[in-house]
């Protein structure tokens, strides 16, 4: 969302606060800016605050490359309080002034061109999309094209929903009519006709057919390919052992075969209030790369939760995230039914942290090891049991403790000889359960056959069940 705003905008108001100084999304702002060769104008917010500190944060903004005016640059950076109002005039006048000496303007006249900024699905109003206009006038019954939806502007809005009759250049608007919800980034173009329009959108529909039919063809042939690279592979496995090696017993099965015992799954279905907000979402999801549970996005859309939703949250065995947007109450009562979990969420971090929990809740546990102690084999003795002599480490704990019921793991120059569990652990005369470190003791292991020697590492382990969590690192 702040890479489509640096894009469309002339002039960008980077926001810092006074009290933390600049920070990692204020350093990826700046980087945005900078790709999209926009002016920067800084406002360092929070002025108001105890902790606030501007000196700090126009040093922290050189540090990062914003070289304010103040410090012997040629940007501006104004002291600002939102909360108080404070200095609002003089941010005003710093962004007339900056769009003077750019020479910043807008043709009023001509065809409609704008960038649309939101979109969104209003329960009232229907298919809406906000716009920033860059050249002409936009008004009420213009025929607009974007992307591959269109519209007849049936009412124009401001920021607080009052009416518009037309907005010029420079401005932003809501725009009612749309028969398809335009994606947020799209170029919005006005047309002479619906006609027009018409076949405008048919041939990008056409073009984008295509461009997918490539792809897939592409992917069809790469799956071609791996299948007869397998192919050869056992067909020259079976001419190096013989056919009669390769005979397979019972009924005959597909030579290439799938793997149903694969990782665990989680099917989401995503939906969220606006465009802007999805994509988001999908581009935190789209940095998944774990192997040890799929993430399968079955569907996502802008919009409330409909029966659809649940229908294929209930056939994927998945989970819906609903963004900003209600759960009508027959809904959530066909869920509890259905047995398909909705999730509410108005923070990403924390719809974030949800999809982490359920593919969590979905790894089988794994087995870890965990050292207790270690102790070093200082020499062999003998004991007589019947008429067999077995031998004894005679150790010493160097760290940790020893546990009788453990798992021991017998270390000779880097290489373990053995791993089990004991059948005896004295200290002196005594047999104990425990050794604590700097404690000698000795150690009959299960295996009678194996000698000790000076220098022998003894590890005790202790095997445990723990619960497993994904390796997925979103970036926050």
């Amino acid at each position: 969302m702040r890479a489509r705003g640096a894009n469309i905008t002339d002039i960008v108001v980077l926001v810092v606060a006074a009290d933390d100084g600049v920070m990692e999304q204020t350093i990826e702002s700046i980087r945005m800016a900078r790709q999209s060769k926009v002016p920067i104008l800084v406002a360092i917010n929070k002025i108001d605050s105890p902790k606030a500190d501007i000196a700090r944060t126009e040093k922290m903004l050189v540090e990062v490359g914003i070289q304010v005016e103040n410090l012997g640059g040629d940007v501006q950076a104004i002291p600002i309080s939102a909360l108080k109002r404070q200095n609002l005039d003089q941010l005003t006048e710093a962004l007339i002034l900056q769009a003077e000496l750019l020479e910043l303007g807008g043709d009023p006249t001509g065809p409609v061109e704008a960038a649309v900024v939101e979109s969104k699905v209003h329960p009232l109003r229907g298919k809406v999309c906000t716009v920033v206009v860059q050249r002409g006038t936009l008004k009420k019954g213009n025929i607009l094209v974007a992307g591959t939806a269109m519209a007849k502007v049936r009412a124009l809005k401001d920021a607080v929903s009052n009416p518009l009759s037309e907005v010029p250049p420079g401005y932003p608007a809501e725009i009612e009519g749309w028969r398809e919800l335009p994606q947020a980034g799209d170029q919005v173009l006005q047309v002479e006709s619906e006609k027009l329009a018409r076949e405008i959108i048919k041939f990008r529909e056409d073009q984008k057919q295509k461009e997918k039919s490539e792809i897939e063809l592409k992917a069809i042939e790469e799956k071609i390919q791996q299948h007869e690279r397998q192919y050869k592979e056992k067909l020259q496995l079976k001419r190096r052992l013989g056919r009669f090696r390769m005979k397979p017993e019972g009924p005959r099965k597909p030579e290439i075969q799938t793997d149903t015992d694969g990782p665990p799954s989680l099917p989401v279905i995503v939906k969220a209030d606006v465009d802007g907000s999805l994509e988001a979402i999908l581009d935190v999801l789209d940095t998944y790369d774990s192997s040890i549970c799929k993430l399968d996005l079955v569907h996502y859309g802008v919009g409330p939760v409909t029966e659809n939703d649940l229908e294929m949250a209930e056939m994927f065995q998945g989970v819906i995230y609903a963004f900003n947007v209600d759960v009508l109450t027959q809904i959530k009562q066909d869920a509890e039914q259905m047995e398909v979990p909705i999730k509410q969420h108005n923070v990403i971090y924390k719809l974030i942290d949800d999809v982490k929990e359920e593919i969590n809740a979905r790894l089988p546990p794994k087995e870890v090891e965990e050292e207790l102690g270690e102790a070093t084999v200082l020499q062999q003795f003998e004991i007589t049991q019947g008429k067999k002599k077995i031998p004894i480490a005679g150790c010493k704990c160097e760290r940790g403790f020893l546990k009788r019921t453990a798992l021991f793991r017998v270390i000779r120059k880097g290489e373990v000889i053995y791993e089990g569990h004991l059948t005896s652990m004295r200290h002196l005369k005594s047999e104990v359960d425990v050794i604590k470190a700097d404690t000698e003791c000795g150690l009959q292991i299960e295996d009678k056959n194996l000698s000790f020697e000076k220098g022998d590492r003894i590890i005790c382990i202790e095997k445990k069940v723990v619960p497993q969590k994904t390796d997925w690192d979103p970036g926050f």
